[in-house]
């Protein structure tokens, strides 16, 4: 008996250590079976408590009149399935006749104390069908993306979400993204981790980073072209619309409009070309936005609204050309001039990390969703790399990217230099890498063709 009690003992004290030191650990051990058992004893009384059970049907009323027995109790929502996962449980639910998936989601703060979860989410799943993804823990404390990622063709891995699932960046599905926050909000972490998943795949980087290149030059051996000025970033602009007037004109030769040619086969974009004739996606990366649309003089201000104009005219055209923007900034309101609201409408992927004031998070999210201009300005200042991500559709999700340093993405870069592609209209622009005496990395930027 007394060393049952022992192994007990043990039992309980290593179940709290695991939960205050390694909450993942503790989940898998001890914390998923204990939340499985909490919520299948629970699961009657609470939706009922929450509201979320119908009164009996008339039919079964009658049938307890008929049969002299108690009147049936309300009934609360089928559970269909109930998956465990590393980071909590997936609840999936049948509703009954007269529920609504918005009761559901109305609840969801309710049932998050009910069932003893750190966090709940319901989604539709389909016509009558809702699922709940329950946390066990805050899996925005310490990130760890799962060991098996769904990885795919511009589709990368980025963050991790607050209901456990991947935040993925799929630039065929959201071609365009816009990224705020204030200084030391974790924008540079985000952008890092945007490269590192990028310089394996088939695609050229091209950056804009106005702040003398300290952010993205360090990356250049994987970087297409780069420019660390405005009057660089202008030429490089252009020569990116140019480039995409060649590609939209490749696509018209290779069209296969005929009447032979299946209509599957018909090209409208650089992914219905055949891999020996798709020319490199192009992704671009502009590290300081208002850096280019700031000016302090008529000659500047000529040069910003080209600027500006190219950047418009790149997100309203470049996605069948496989042109991508990733445009980040500390601000992005119509206070940067003309111009500014119209590129941001083309900005379909919005990222807003900690900001400094409503009007922030209202230039991210305002037209889109105000429960996610809510969550943006409750981010704390001491929860660097938390994120609230949204696209057009008025869905947002709290998010937050596993940390790598300069030096990490730096290495990825240098790994996979090789894959660099070459494009003709950039190559004035590509970062000249050159070694010291001493053995250390150099970067110049190749001096680019004057206007």
């Amino acid at each position: 008996m007394a060393r049952l009690s022992v192994v007990l003992l043990l039992v309980v004290a290593t179940a709290l250590v695991l939960r205050w030191r390694r909450p993942a650990w503790y989940w898998m051990t001890f914390g998923v079976v204990l939340a499985a058992l909490r919520v299948l004893v629970r699961y009657a009384s609470v939706m009922d408590a929450c509201g979320l059970t119908v009164p009996p049907s008339r039919w079964r009323l009658a049938l307890s009149r008929v049969t002299d027995r108690p009147a049936p109790e309300p009934r609360a929502p089928r559970i269909l399935r109930l998956r465990p996962t590393r980071t909590g449980l997936v609840l999936r639910l049948k509703l009954r006749p007269g529920q609504d998936a918005f009761d559901v989601s109305a609840a969801t703060d309710r049932l998050r104390h009910s069932f003893g979860m750190y966090g709940v989410t319901a989604r539709e799943v389909r016509s009558g069908v809702v699922e709940l993804r329950m946390t066990g823990y805050d899996v925005l404390k310490r990130v760890q993306m799962p060991a098996k990622l769904d990885r795919a063709p511009m589709r990368i891995p980025v963050a991790l979400r607050e209901d456990g699932a991947v935040h993925y960046r799929d630039y065929r599905t959201v071609p365009h993204g816009l990224t705020l926050g204030a200084t030391k909000s974790g924008k540079s972490v985000y952008q890092r981790n945007l490269v590192a998943g990028l310089a394996a795949q088939d695609v050229a980087l091209v950056g804009i980073d106005c702040k003398q290149g300290v952010e993205l030059f360090p990356l250049a051996r994987r970087f297409s072209a780069l420019a660390d000025d405005q009057d660089t970033a202008l030429q490089l602009l252009e020569a990116l619309v140019s480039h995409m007037e060649s590609v939209y004109q490749l696509i018209r030769e290779q069209q296969r409009i005929s009447v032979d040619v299946p209509d599957a086969e018909i090209a409208a974009d650089i992914w219905d070309l055949t891999e020996d004739l798709r020319p490199p996606p192009v992704v671009v990366l502009v590290d300081e936005v208002a850096e280019l649309a700031l000016f302090a003089s008529k000659e500047e201000e000529k040069r910003r609204d080209r600027i500006i104009t190219a950047l418009v005219r790149l997100a309203q055209l470049g996605r069948a050309a496989g042109i991508y923007l990733e445009i980040c900034g500390q601000r992005f309101g119509s206070e940067l001039g003309k111009g500014i609201t119209m590129l941001r409408a083309q900005l379909t992927g919005r990222t807003a990390h900690r900001v400094n004031d409503e009007t922030s998070a209202n230039m991210a999210f305002g037209d889109i969703s105000p429960d996610a201009v809510l969550a943006a300005i409750q981010i704390p200042a001491d929860a660097p790399g938390i994120a609230v991500a949204g696209d057009s559709t008025g869905g947002w999700s709290r998010i937050r990217a596993p940390h790598i340093s300069l030096r990490a993405a730096v290495n990825l870069c240098n790994k996979y230099a090789d894959r660099t592609p070459d494009v003709p209209a950039l190559a004035p622009f590509r970062p000249a890498v050159a070694s010291s005496a001493s053995g250390a990395l150099t970067l110049n930027k190749a001096s680019a063709v004057t206007a």
